[in-house]
């Protein structure tokens, strides 16, 4: 075993002047007045000079990982010391370095069976760093991947270019889906489990066989393509029951509600998913069978006394899919602030916009509406339209108000809800829309694939359900599982050489 003893290290790379420098540093800055930033920055560059040196004596302490002429695996293979040294590029948080070491396998140019020193620094599969990894994508999931770039390149000193970070996030996104439904469930949960969804658009990169944008667009064309995900939440909350009275005070700004009593949602977690080309309608599949994932692989739905409450607008794509994954369980709640605009468009019809008498037109059939008279309501309006002898556009209005209303009357049982506790809107998944999808990939400028936009989604999922730390320690264990399978045979005879 070729190891090298810590003070052959030591002698060859005394730290000792480095140290003294820094202090030398301070002292200069100190008699010369010099400004506390400037002071601040130079002490910051030694630091990752002496970093650099560091973890270069840390590579040196291993030697080269001569284990001898033959390796014997624990599979029976026996395996040959190839003569020359391999290098390796590791590109850390302190700069790149160039690793010399030996390896094992039949024969120069075919495929290398084992390497000590891979194995025993449990090295990535990227050149990069898992904490460069760490770090670069945390910025990522926040920043378009060329200021997070300039940002690393400013503290660190390193230069990355953008597809080497596009290309670490989609692997990073591959354990993701394991991850996340292989979690145990969190130990305390509120009395209500909550899922929810909705569709967000996201901007496809032009490919190259697609016709070139128009010149001057008409109108119904569209400026770029999009295509949607679909992002769904799961969440638990505590019972709050309600009157319809209180409701409407609330929506209408009447008082303001005691945001100390009303129960927070409790561990949140969010998904996203883009269809793929091939399988229309699979990105709706993807998120609803993450969303099953949660309720019933990860057990937070499993007790069958638990509530079970569906949240959505009145997109019907989103409830013919909750019908064919979660038929029966689930109590289907139509987002009440998906009723409201449509009633004071109803309103508009009637009364002047700014009115009084639009708003109390709407806070009456809110009101009506909350108090489980949805039918009521619909009559009446279509009553009303009749009686106004409408005509033209402000027919067809109050025929889709109608319409749209009539189509989800049985989401609509809002004083059994409010009685129950339950919630009536779906905030927490537009929440979810607005923070994973549109704060990240709606950027002027931004144009996505598929496959990168879906891994963004996927590693921002991770980000936004606060699961990072556990989720680096989780990718890092499995691709080390992976890529050193003998691993411990290498830590044991490290160990005996030493």
């Amino acid at each position: 075993m070729n190891m090298i003893h810590d003070p052959d290290v030591l002698e060859t790379e005394n730290l000792s002047p480095v140290f003294e420098e820094m202090q030398q540093l301070v002292f200069r800055s100190a008699r010369e007045k010099q400004p506390v930033h400037g002071v601040e920055k130079a002490i910051w560059e030694q630091m990752l000079l002496l970093g650099h040196k560091l973890l270069g004596q840390f590579f040196a302490l291993s030697g080269t990982g001569d284990m001898g002429e033959t390796v014997t695996l624990p599979t029976g293979e026996v395996c040959q010391r190839l003569e020359e040294l391999h290098e390796r590029r590791y590109v850390s948080i302190f700069g790149e370095f160039r690793l010399q070491r030996v390896v094992y396998g039949s024969r120069e140019k075919q495929k290398i069976e084992f390497v000590p020193l891979d194995n025993r620094w449990q090295l990535p599969e990227s050149v990069f760093s898992y904490v460069l990894q760490d770090w670069d994508q945390a910025l990522c999931v926040e920043q378009a991947f060329g200021q997070a770039s300039t940002t690393v390149a400013r503290i660190l000193g390193l230069k990355q270019s953008v597809d080497s970070l596009e290309h670490t996030n989609q692997e990073m996104a591959q354990d993701v889906t394991n991850f996340m439904l292989t979690q145990p469930p969190p130990e305390q949960e509120a009395e209500i489990v909550v899922a929810s969804a909705d569709q967000k658009g996201i901007v496809m990169r032009r490919q190259a066989d697609d016709p070139a944008p128009k010149a001057h667009r008409t109108k119904g064309d569209k400026a770029s393509q999009k295509r949607m995900a679909t992002v769904a939440t799961v969440y638990t909350v505590d019972r709050y029951p309600r009157t319809p009275e209180q409701v409407v005070a609330a929506l209408f700004r009447d008082a303001p509600e005691p945001s100390r009593d009303r129960p927070k949602p409790q561990h949140k977690e969010v998904w996203a998913s883009l269809p793929r080309d091939e399988v229309p309608g699979s990105g709706i599949e993807s998120a609803y069978a993450w969303m099953i994932g949660e309720l019933f692989l990860r057990g937070r739905a499993k007790a069958k006394d638990k509530p079970l409450v569906f949240l959505a607008d009145g997109q019907e794509a989103l409830w013919e899919a909750l019908a064919e994954w979660l038929p029966e369980r689930a109590v289907g709640i139509l987002d009440i602030l998906h009723v409201t605009p449509r009633l004071w468009k109803a309103a508009h019809v009637f009364h002047p916009e700014s009115s009084q008498a639009a708003e109390d037109f709407v806070r009456d059939r809110v009101l009506r509406v909350l108090q489980g008279k949805a039918a009521g309501v619909i009559r009446g309006l279509r009553e009303m339209a009749t009686k106004h002898g409408l005509v033209g556009a402000k027919k067809k209005t109050i025929a889709t108000v109608c319409g749209y209303l009539e189509s989800n009357l049985e989401r609509m049982h809002y004083d059994e809800y409010l009685r129950a506790g339950y919630p009536i809107a779906s905030g927490a998944v537009e929440g979810a829309c607005r923070h994973l999808v549109k704060d990240r990939m709606e950027r002027a400028g931004m144009h996505w694939t598929i496959p990168g936009a879906q891994a963004m989604l996927d590693v921002r999922s991770i980000y936004v359900s606060d699961l990072w730390n556990q989720y680096q320690e989780y990718r890092i264990a499995r691709e080390t599982e992976r890529l050193y399978p003998h691993r411990n045979l290498a830590e044991q005879l490290f160990t005996m050489a030493a």
